[in-house]
């Protein structure tokens, strides 16, 4: 199971490797939302995302001999470029599944980073039969993109420096895709302030995580989900799942103009490229979807920023 412990020792393996991306604040969001809202800003790290976390501590983990074998991944992106970073630094070669669909600014992220892109159908099933296929002709480790314990804890660093440098936060909120953020973010953050709030958010288009929490049966998408936030369409795992029911408080869903608006503000707000899917959560909170009072501390995780503005 995922643990403080896991996370603890996830930030001291990949230390050398890994950004520890500073905290923003803009007065403007502060009077907007009436609360002081920290932002963390993974756009800045390597490779571009949050993800850069997930993928060294998995592939760091990993036995000299058995590292030496490759490993093999699917992704709509930001984990892809992620893997054949943490690939790179290792010293071991890296193939990438990645959906036909993917935007040219992650593609050639990945290339950058020395992985070799093998395309596949825009859906998860393609995704994860091509992944298959690829590791039994090629062989390696499988470094799931998120429904892997390893990449659980390593994404739980982020919280574990958010909090350090604001341990009074009241609430965190996470956007969520496959769910291994906002994992080990709420493991991380639950286990160091038992009070504090973890809310997940997603697209109301790609909505299987909150379906799946209100449930309490894991829901898998059953088309393709069509969001400008790329990085949010991949499905909850077993091991999210169980671990998202056990610490996260509540996953709220908002619609596709509100994530593009927001998107847009927090370029101009803080005139860096930032995804549309790390403006999921502001949005969610600027149009009223997630209650609360003023005078709240938020903690809010800028999950990337490949793209083009």
């Amino acid at each position: 199971m995922l643990t403080l412990a896991r996370i603890q020792a996830a930030a001291a393996r990949i230390a050398p490797h890994v950004v520890t991306t500073p905290v923003l604040q803009s007065a403007e969001l502060n009077r907007r939302t009436q609360n002081l809202l920290f932002f963390k800003a993974e756009h800045r790290q390597a490779t571009g995302a949050f993800k850069a976390r997930g993928a060294t501590n998995a592939i760091f983990s990993l036995s000299p001999a058995i590292a030496a074998r490759g490993v093999v991944t699917h992704s709509s992106g930001n984990h892809a470029a992620a893997v054949a970073y943490a690939a790179k630094l290792r010293g071991v070669s890296a193939h990438i599944v990645m959906p036909t669909n993917v935007s040219a600014t992650k593609r050639a992220n990945v290339l950058a980073h020395g992985g070799i892109i093998i395309d596949c159908e825009p859906s998860i099933e393609s995704r994860e039969d091509t992944a298959a296929h690829v590791l039994a002709v090629k062989g390696g480790t499988l470094i799931h993109p998120y429904n892997d314990f390893d990449v659980m804890a390593g994404q739980g660093t982020a919280a574990l420096e958010l909090l350090a440098a604001h341990p009074d936060l009241d609430l965190i909120l996470c956007p969520v895709g496959g769910g291994g953020l906002l994992s080990g973010t709420a493991v991380a953050a639950k286990s160091l302030r038992p009070s504090i709030r973890v809310i997940g958010v997603e697209p109301a288009a790609a909505d299987d995580a909150a379906q799946s929490f209100r449930s309490g049966q894991l829901v898998r998408p059953t088309a393709p989900p069509l969001t400008i936030a790329d990085g949010l369409r991949g499905a909850l795992g077993d091991l999210t799942f169980a671990t998202i029911q056990a610490n996260v408080n509540d996953i709220v869903t908002i619609d596709e103009i509100a994530i593009r608006t927001t998107a847009t503000l927090l370029q101009h707000t803080f005139s860096e490229a930032i995804e549309p899917s790390s403006a999921v959560p502001l949005a969610a909170l600027l149009a009223g979807v997630i209650p609360s009072p003023s005078g709240l501390q938020i903690g809010i995780i800028l999950t990337g920023g490949n793209v083009a503005i």
